[in-house]
């Protein structure tokens, strides 16, 4: 049994247990470990909470979404064609693939399920700020991934989706889509550097704010999908939207994801709040004809 240590200066800094039982100085926690209430670094053994889990699958969405829209976008068409469907399809087993194997590879290895330290707080995410230096000399530095394992996995889920979209895609994207396919994965090399650099820097704030960001991002998306539409009558956008395939698939995924946040939103709500879901195409297309800019001339 240990005996009682001295405190360590900071939030983050704690003793390392050596082999022969005794503790280190206060430093760093090695990843996978995390300074406990006896300042000494313990293994992080809890399991994901649900709330970790919405997170993780946000984070799955949200290069799905941007893989779909860039297929979409560089399609140029106004029907779902076989050759399309195909990529979004690939796609989906892409990021859908490297979210599997990222679970497998992170601890426990070749098992479906996460070892993780927990989140406590928002400062979890920024140990980089949190080092100490005491008595105002040397500072002494004890950054780690406090939140172990939400930080690095989703680096290597990104990794996994670019090794998958260029292993896959371009051989389909040459057979279906020839001219304009190989947009898609130049757009997808640009995003996922960004997206790194967006978890890098704000991990922290979208663990707190996904359910939030996915309601605004369905109903921005839901506003744009119409208003890019010529005929901006109330028949002729509720008669679009339920005929045509295309667009009544993309407003099923506005829903879905809009649903998805409403869940994911760490409060009590009653899911009679999914029945709210429809309500934001359902506003645009009543509500289309008093804003029309010919209204104001």
């Amino acid at each position: 049994m240990l005996r009682s240590v001295d405190k360590c200066p900071g939030l983050y800094c704690g003793r390392t247990v050596l082999e022969n039982s005794s503790l280190s100085e206060c430093g760093a926690c090695f990843r996978g470990y995390r300074v406990n209430a006896q300042y000494v670094c313990s293994p992080c053994e809890k399991d994901l909470t649900s709330h970790d889990w919405l997170y993780l699958g946000f984070m799955t969405i949200l290069p799905l979404i941007i893989h779909w829209f860039c297929i979409d976008l560089n399609a140029h068409l106004r029907k779902f064609t076989k050759g399309e469907l195909i990529l979004h399809a690939s796609a989906c087993m892409e990021v859908l693939l490297s979210a599997f194997l990222t679970i497998l590879f992170t601890d426990p290895i070749w098992q479906l399920r996460i070892n993780s330290c927990g989140v406590q707080k928002v400062s979890d995410w920024y140990t980089l700020f949190h080092n100490p230096t005491p008595n105002y000399e040397t500072t002494l530095y004890c950054t780690q991934e406090a939140v172990y394992p939400l930080q690095t996995m989703i680096f290597v889920f990104y990794l996994f989706c670019v090794t998958f979209m260029m292993i896959i895609r371009p051989g389909l994207n040459v057979k279906f889509l020839p001219y304009r396919g190989k947009l898609a994965v130049y757009y997808a090399l640009y995003i996922f550097p960004i997206l790194a650099l967006l978890h890098a820097v704000a991990g922290g704030v979208i663990y707190y704010t996904f359910p939030y960001l996915s309601i605004l991002i369905s109903v921005v998306s839901n506003a744009l999908h119409f208003s890019i539409k010529l005929d901006q009558t109330m028949k002729s956008l509720l008669e679009t939207s339920i005929t045509q395939l295309r667009n009544a698939t993309i407003i099923l995924g506005h829903w879905v994801l809009l649903a998805y946040g409403i869940v994911s939103i760490p409060y009590d709500i009653s899911y009679f709040a999914l029945l709210l879901v429809p309500a934001p195409a359902l506003f645009y297309i009543f509500t289309a004809k008093y804003t029309d800019p010919d209204n104001f001339k």
